[in-house]
């Protein structure tokens, strides 16, 4: 089993009150059971260790006609018995991993559909099991039964409900779960907590945001190198690098690497110190080409290109290739 460093990072926010952010490090022999997921208000999480990630990479665009339907089934229940996003990408991963998100009609044993549930288990009758309506909810209500589901590792949630021989294999579709809730899941402000969703006034982002930022304001005015991870010039991924290490946080060293280095969450609600991205494709993670860090109030902080030195400027969230995610750095954070 693998061995973790869990960092996280909470920020709450309560009628007018802001709470201050912690880290709380495990440290030691923590295996994936000890996996400690305490992103607020039920987000998604894409954080798989790439040892984990499947031998052909799934891309968002790569789902055909039926997988995205059944998708979309799953968001849309999803939102209609007000569960938040994380209860969405453990569908996800599940029927990812238990059929590639087609509704079989054929199994091991007698296992059927979406999620290959067992008619002679207790899970419903053959024709149920394959009406996806059926199935999709009938997983919510199991889902809503496993102890910590909103907490632990969206992967072992899965499991918990599955039962499968091999535990592991639901976490190599975290990245895919979240890109899909970020393609077509729409608005998902309203199914979660009003904790992540109101802004937080000028001032009060965490204690680990506000010295990220701190940095990467310093360094403004700075040139412009490609490769260049400071202390006298960056590129855009090594701003971030410096300004969260800064911070205590480790980032990875490229902009596509650091997308999965956190807490991702719908690019609307992006707080102060939150990373923004950019690609050629926004439904493809490995398009991404630039990183930029956010202030706050409609600015953010870049190591652009070799035209213009590190700077300040206005971001709009309709921008052209902006990425329909921002992300959290430091939640979670794992032990290579």
């Amino acid at each position: 089993m693998r061995r973790w460093l869990v960092g996280l990072v909470v920020v709450g926010l309560l009628g007018g009150l802001i709470a201050v952010a912690a880290i709380a490090a495990l440290l030691g022999a923590v295996g994936s059971d000890d996996f400690m997921f305490g992103a607020p208000c039920g987000t998604v999480l894409a954080s798989t260790d790439p040892r984990e990630s499947p031998r052909v990479a799934v891309r968002v665009s790569d789902l055909d006609t039926e997988q995205r339907a059944i998708v979309e089934q799953i968001i849309a229940i999803g939102k209609q018995r007000r569960l938040p996003p994380r209860a969405w990408q453990i569908a996800i991963q599940a029927g990812m991993t238990e059929s590639r998100l087609h509704n079989l009609h054929y199994g091991d044993r007698d296992s059927l559909g979406i999620f290959q549930m067992r008619p002679s288990q207790g899970w419903g009758s053959v024709a149920q099991v394959t009406d996806p309506v059926y199935e999709i909810n009938k997983f919510y209500d199991v889902l809503l039964r496993v102890p910590g589901w909103e907490t632990q590792r969206p992967g072992d949630s899965a499991q918990d409900i599955e039962r499968s021989a091999f535990p592991a294999r639901y976490h190599q579709w975290e990245p895919l779960a979240v890109n899909v809730i970020g393609a077509v899941g729409g608005d998902v402000t309203e199914f979660t907590r009003v904790s992540c969703t109101a802004p937080l006034p000028p001032g009060t982002s965490s204690e680990v945001a506000e010295r990220a930022m701190h940095y990467a304001l310093g360094e403004v005015g700075k040139p412009y190198v490609w490769g260049a991870t400071g202390p006298n010039a960056y590129d855009c991924s090594g701003l971030m690098l410096r300004a969260y290490e800064s911070a205590g946080v480790t980032l990875p060293r490229v902009a596509r690497q650091q997308y999965w280095a956190g807490a991702q969450l719908p690019v609307r609600q992006a707080q102060p110190g939150d990373l923004l991205f950019w690609g050629y494709d926004t439904l493809n993670p490995d398009s991404i080409h630039h990183v930029a860090m956010y202030l706050g109030n409609g600015r953010m902080v870049e190591a652009a290109n070799q035209t213009v030195p590190l700077r300040q400027r206005a971001v709009s969230f309709d921008e052209h290739e902006l990425m329909p995610l921002a992300v959290r750095p430091g939640v979670p954070v794992a032990k290579a």
